[in-house]
């Protein structure tokens, strides 16, 4: 099948790569020339464990081509719009670029072809976008709906072995080229659901915004456990192995970030607005999230009292491991507020390092890039775990304590076990866990 996918994002170099993987023909589309150059040298401009191993194999296999043009829309059977839809200042979805995209791609679209929308969108969107077509082509083409649900870190994974597929559409002949397009993902039993366009995005934010309810949960139960001296370990051990909790989202941490969840949250709840609604659950959900980024700098400020012309050592900087998206991640809200009260910060981050440098400097907040995990305490007066990156799990104490001007530990993450830290003379803050 020959596919055409708008957009070489985060989503859609994804979806692309992994599409050529199982046999199609695909294009991936950008107007970004240095991105497009980047990847016909082979070379992924985002950091996925194993998608750049498959860019090169379906480059080499001619499977999975490049342009900064839409020819390759009118031979295709099936077009992904996959640009992004960020938050605008009121919290709605802009769909500026995924219309402009839209506009672009009804130009050269043949009849009878599908027009994807993969990109996430107010419930509502196909509707407007079907009306909006309407006026500018009298081709005959369809619309279908077709939510991704890629975990950064596990994306590759996710794709090839999804839970689900979802696809919104009122078309027979658009579900059935779907369902032949898919066909390989999910021979192992994982249901292609069908349902309505309408239905497949309001599906899309109710996962993510469910997500992203646990994830506050847990933080909100972790909180209690501090002022309580119950350990958030052991509760999670407690409540996960009930079916109907499951374990999925229920670690404690600084609170969710990402491309996803921050921006989902805020659609949903301005779409229940315009239906005179207020989504009390998903607002409280973003809330708590928006307070657990300030619930580390207090213990932080809790322990020195006295912050001004105090160094900490950040160790991971991007939202969660695996990923070099800095989005919305901890890691910046917790420099903000050190740096306004006086203190200074070094970090580490064995990936997104540049990202977050970069993005601290737009915004005026000084923080120094260290390469190196150790070399980055040389002088600091604590350390502060913000990734779950694996290498920050079992780390030298001895190099730790022997850099750190004091033994002091935050840990954002709970990676670290509480006794043998204890053991070894330092001072521990973590999330929830029970510290004596």
């Amino acid at each position: 099948m020959k596919i055409s996918i708008i957009g070489t994002g985060y989503v859609g170099l994804v979806s692309g790569t992994c599409f050529a993987e199982i046999g199609h023909d695909v294009t991936c589309i950008d107007i970004d020339e240095r991105k497009i150059a980047l990847l016909m040298e082979g070379k992924s401009p985002i950091y996925e464990p194993g998608l750049t191993e498959l860019i090169t194999r379906n480059i080499k296999n001619g499977r999975l081509h490049f342009s900064t043009n839409y020819q390759s829309v009118e031979y295709a059977d099936a077009t992904f719009l996959a640009v992004g839809t960020p938050s605008s200042d009121n919290g709605e979805a802009n769909l500026t670029y995924l219309y402009a995209a839209a506009d672009e791609v009804v130009k050269h679209i043949r009849d009878n072809a599908l027009m994807i929308i993969k990109s996430t969108v107010p419930v509502g969107t196909a509707g407007k976008m079907t009306e909006r077509l309407a006026q500018k082509s009298k081709k005959n083409f369809y619309i279908v709906n077709n939510p991704e649900f890629l975990k950064e870190g596990s994306a590759v994974e996710d794709f090839m072995r999804p839970d689900r597929v979802i696809i919104g559409s009122d078309s027979e002949e658009a579900f059935a080229v779907m369902d032949e397009m898919y066909s390989q993902l999910v021979r192992q039993g994982n249901p292609l659901i069908r349902m309505s366009n309408i239905s497949a995005e309001m599906t899309k934010y109710a996962a993510n915004c469910f997500l992203a309810t646990k994830i506050s949960f847990i933080n909100e139960i972790a909180k209690l456990c501090d002022a309580t001296g119950a350990d958030i370990e052991q509760v999670r051990d407690g409540i996960k192995s009930d079916v109907r909790i499951g374990h999925h989202f229920l670690y404690p941490g600084p609170g969710y970030g990402g491309s996803c969840f921050p921006k989902d949250v805020k659609a949903l709840m301005r779409t229940a607005e315009a239906y005179g609604m207020n989504l009390k659950i998903v607002d409280a959900a973003e809330a708590v999230n928006d307070e657990q980024r300030s619930y580390v700098f207090n213990k932080i400020k809790t322990h020195f009292t006295q912050l001004k012309g105090k160094t900490f050592a950040f160790w991971g900087v991007a939202f969660k491991a695996n990923t070099d998206d800095i989005r919305e991640t901890a890691a910046i809200r917790i420099a903000e507020l050190l740096h306004k009260a006086g203190a200074n910060v070094k970090f580490y981050d064995p990936v997104a390092a540049d990202n977050y440098g970069k993005y601290m400097k737009e915004i005026g907040v000084p923080v120094q890039k260290v390469d190196g995990q150790y070399e980055c305490l040389a002088g600091a007066d604590a350390l502060v775990i913000l990734t779950e990156w694996r290498e920050f799990s079992n780390p030298d104490y001895d190099k730790i304590k022997a850099n750190l001007n004091q033994p002091v530990l935050f840990d954002a993450r709970n990676l670290l076990k509480t006794n043998k830290v204890l053991s070894l003379g330092f001072k521990y803050y973590a999330i929830g866990k029970r510290i004596e």
